[in-house]
């Protein structure tokens, strides 16, 4: 079992499991009804995501430099008692149960989600 870090909105891959959507916003357009069944997500979990503030300075990075000044500041908010609480959750999880967690970017290196697989692999998850 492992956990599969994707793009929301993608057609869900065999045996993926429960999507749970690290977003800060639901899809636009999208009624809740259609949210799992158009495979956004089936759990909205914006613990997860940035602060509004840090998502404006993610999609503004321009530079390696700023991408990796934003990479710091999210990694400072999910050091937090409760988004940490939650990652080693979701670690331990990962060793029997099947989920993914995912966000609307299309490149993963520049998206949160790449730093949230990074802070699971250091917990240990077991990723897909």
């Amino acid at each position: 079992m492992s956990i599969r870090i994707v793009r929301l909105g993608t057609p869900r891959l065999p045996d993926e499991g429960t999507r749970i959507g690290t977003v800060r916003r639901p899809p636009r357009g999208v009624r809740k009804e259609r949210y799992a069944a158009d495979d956004w997500f089936d759990v909205w979990f914006p613990e997860l995501s940035p602060s509004p503030e840090l998502v404006k300075s993610a999609l503004n990075a321009e530079s390696e430099v700023e991408w990796h000044g934003f990479v710091r500041a999210f990694r400072a908010e999910m050091d937090e008692p409760a988004p940490r609480r939650t990652l080693d959750l979701l670690a331990a999880l990962s060793h029997s149960g099947r989920f993914s967690i995912g966000c609307y970017c299309e490149q993963e290196a520049r998206c949160h989600r790449s730093v949230l697989r990074q802070l699971l692999a250091d917990r240990g998850a077991s990723i897909a």
